[in-house]
């Protein structure tokens, strides 16, 4: 499981992650300074500034991928999201698995009496269901062209599959940082320790994905559509609670696939 020198990693994927994080970080960081009434940043006007971390990872992996290897490999990148030709039974569970996640996650939750950090929606489930999907089809399969289609591909040239998913998985979550300095919004409620290890874990749920399908997005967008939606939907939820779940599911896979592909097929490399 072990990678090569940090020196190996090169300019490519660095100048990837300081794109994506740059770009993120300037739209959020106005946001949550905004919330804590620093001007001029109070100012309706900034919140345009959102947009950028909707489509950095996607932007990021776009321009590097262009520069570094040329324009047919930056369009093979974007085309992995429509790569539809997968087993049907990753479909299945790019749907149905974020489902029982969120549903066993909510029985722990229940049965250890922990704190509901996603609340039991109130009201209308239909209108709250519209409202995160399209939320979640707006930013999530951007997310996914930089993460599992541009930086994934590229550590696991350099590493096993396990050790290429917990670096991708740590930076994943670091970049979600200033959301958590954001008053009002629903991320900054969450307890950061519970949530930065669930989103590692996580993590491997995707790479075997990504890895079973022969690289396409398009199951691993499905499944974080899906995810995001059904724990806002479902909701009485603990934090905490979803992170024991993804854990679980992570040893499982890790047990199951072993730590050098996470699937039963080669771990894919870059295609550059």
């Amino acid at each position: 499981m072990e990678c090569r020198s940090p020196a190996s990693v090169g300019l490519t994927l660095l100048s990837f992650y300081l794109l994506a994080f740059g770009l993120a970080w300037l739209g959020w960081i106005p946001a949550a300074l905004g919330s804590h009434g620093v001007a001029p940043f109070t100012a309706p006007g900034w919140q345009l500034l959102l947009i950028l971390p909707a489509v950095a990872p996607a932007a990021a992996a776009g321009v590097v991928a262009r520069v570094r290897y040329g324009s047919a490999q930056a369009n093979a990148l974007f085309a992995a999201l429509a790569r539809w030709r997968v087993a049907p039974i990753w479909y299945l569970v790019a749907i149905g698995g974020p489902v029982v996640i969120a549903l066993t996650a909510s029985v722990v939750t229940t049965w250890l009496r922990l704190p509901h950090d996603l609340p039991v929606p109130q009201g209308g489930r239909f209108a709250l269901a519209i409202t995160a999907l399209v939320s979640s089809l707006l930013a999530n399969p951007w997310e996914e062209v930089g993460w599992r289609g541009f930086a994934l591909p590229h550590w696991q040239q350099r590493c096993h599959a396990l050790a290429a998913t917990l670096i991708v998985g740590i930076l994943w979550s670091l970049w979600h940082l200033p959301i958590f300095f954001w008053i009002g919004n629903p991320m900054a409620s969450y307890p950061f320790f519970p949530w930065l290890v669930g989103t590692i874990a996580g993590a491997v749920i995707y790479t075997w994905l990504y890895n079973s399908t022969a690289g396409s997005l398009l199951p691993v967008t499905l499944f974080h559509v899906a995810f995001n939606t059904a724990v806002v939907v479902i909701g009485g939820i603990s934090i905490t609670a979803l992170a024991m779940v993804q854990i679980l599911g992570a040893l499982a896979i890790v047990m199951a696939f072993g730590p050098a592909h996470l699937a039963r097929s080669e771990r894919v490399g870059w295609m550059g």
